[in-house]
């Protein structure tokens, strides 16, 4: 390999490794605003409009309920997304473990 093919090919692979690192950053912006929405706002900030209704059967405020019980449902569905989506991320970027 000549000198200009090997910096043809480091370039290519940085700018492999950049588009894969972009798609991972946008990835974890957009799974942490999920996060912040589910913890912060409906557990927080929305809380008191949410507490208008409640859940059928329980009698529950949905507002407390998300404070409570549905942020951790939604934290490990989050788990699993994230893990997925990385999964199938690093298989087209082959980056993935055997």
């Amino acid at each position: 390999m000549t000198d200009s093919e090997e910096a043809r090919s480091a370039r290519h692979t940085q700018e492999v490794a950049d588009r894969y690192w972009k798609r991972n950053l946008r990835l974890l912006l957009i799974l942490l605003a999920v996060w912040w929405a589910v913890s912060y706002g409906a557990g927080i900030l929305w809380v008191g409009a949410l507490d208008e209704y409640t859940i059928p059967g329980t009698g529950f405020k949905l507002g407390f309920w998300f404070a409570q019980q549905g942020s951790i449902y939604v934290f490990v569905l989050l788990i699993f997304l994230y893990t997925r989506l990385m999964n199938k991320l690093d298989k087209e970027f082959d980056v993935h473990e055997d």
